[in-house]
């Protein structure tokens, strides 16, 4: 990988994951937290997507707008399981990118890292489970058109037991309002 591309990737990262004025240096592979970052996980946006699937209740879906340059967008959601059964998000896929994955950023002491989440995210009985920026989220990779505030980005979830429902997440702002 060459430099200008792990610079437009940590740009990306930087853009759809962390509040206004955040600062990120990578060391090693992993992102470290400087001082004074401020990590805002915050509340969806106002117009943001829901949808009903079985015993799921799907809300608070939008993605952010990308940056000029930037190879990657991020999405989030918030998804209940109303019901007495666990379920799973096993994957996402959208016309609009071509590769979407689910993936985890999680603080290590004050190294940020962000993995694949291959193996789906659990959403079990009777729980609230969000997809948030810092948190688990959607890496939209290889986006045909860059994200622009005011559209929308089609967007497909396939869970283990409900099955598979479209929705259609509004973009915010890449500063996430």
């Amino acid at each position: 990988m060459n430099r200008n591309h792990a610079a437009a990737i940590l740009i990306s990262i930087s853009a759809f994951s962390l509040s206004a004025g955040a600062l990120m240096a990578q060391d090693s592979g992993a992102m470290k937290s400087m001082p004074g970052m401020h990590m805002d996980a915050g509340a969806a946006p106002a117009g943001s997507a829901d949808a009903k699937l079985g015993d799921l209740d799907i809300s608070g879906g939008y993605v952010r707008a990308m940056l000029p340059g930037q190879p990657v967008g991020g999405g989030y959601i918030t998804i209940h399981n109303t019901g007495k059964t666990d379920d799973k998000l096993t994957s996402v896929t959208s016309t609009a990118a071509g590769k979407v994955e689910l993936h985890e950023m999680k603080m290590e002491g004050e190294i940020m890292k962000m993995r694949e989440i291959k193996a789906g995210i659990p959403i079990p009985a009777g729980a609230t489970v969000t997809l948030a920026p810092n948190t688990m989220h959607m890496m939209f990779k290889q986006v045909k058109t860059p994200f622009k505030k005011g559209g929308t980005v089609p967007v497909m979830l396939m869970f283990e037991k409900a099955g598979m429902v479209d929705i259609n997440l509004p973009v915010v702002s890449a500063k996430g309002n």
